[in-house]
């Protein structure tokens, strides 16, 4: 994944959560989330460790199309000023959710 800037207006708009193993809920908002072809990366307030592992959900609100897979932390950069950017890599993906996935990375591109 690149390290592009998470402020991008042409971010695709999908609604994003992801569970730790501690069962905490992080809804992800859609401007601060960016859809990668084989994870996501996104802006968030507290350090998440790398190799950890969670469960993302993400929802496409333009046609209620849905991708359910576990994803490992691979980079989280930043501080506890200015906030934490962290990039996952979604792992066990069917075929069809990883076309899915390449069409939500490059869809705004279009």
């Amino acid at each position: 994944m690149s390290a592009a800037k998470l402020d991008n207006p042409n971010a695709f708009p999908i609604d994003a959560e992801a569970r730790m193993d501690d069962r905490r809920v992080l809804h992800l908002s859609p401007e601060n989330t960016l859809i990668r072809n084989n994870g996501i990366q996104f802006h968030y307030g507290s350090e998440i460790p790398q190799f950890t592992e969670m469960s993302v959900d993400l929802h496409d609100p333009a046609d209620g199309g849905e991708i359910k897979a576990t994803g490992i932390v691979v980079a989280c950069t930043g501080d506890r000023h200015k906030g934490y950017e962290v990039s996952m890599v979604l792992l066990n993906l069917t075929a069809q959710h990883r076309a899915r996935l390449g069409v939500l990375a490059y869809s705004h591109l279009a």
